[in-house]
């Protein structure tokens, strides 16, 4: 799960806000909207965030699989892993 919440601390230290965001740097109020409910954004604009508040990507977001996710992404795993062993097996 992706987390903003970065952003908001990262926008304080650099003495910018919201508004400066919408209406001095042309970002959409939108984007801002999506990522106070933790919706994706596009590389883009991550890269235009970085650019402005003169920081990383950790700066802005945060990565951390949820339970459902880790287990998901689990299972997958072991049915990659089972079906290679069957293609192994019948390479043989």
């Amino acid at each position: 799960m992706i987390s903003y919440e970065p952003l908001w601390s990262t926008m304080e230290k650099r003495g910018i806000t919201k508004y400066q965001l919408i209406y001095h740097w042309g970002m959409s109020s939108n984007t801002l909207r999506r990522m106070g409910h933790g919706e994706p954004i596009s590389s883009n604009t991550l890269n235009e965030l970085c650019l402005i508040l003169d920081c990383g990507v950790e700066g802005i977001l945060r990565f951390h699989a949820t339970e459902d996710e880790s287990a998901s992404v689990n299972q997958r795993k072991a049915e990659i892993s089972n079906l290679r062993k069957k293609i192994r097996k019948n390479e043989t």
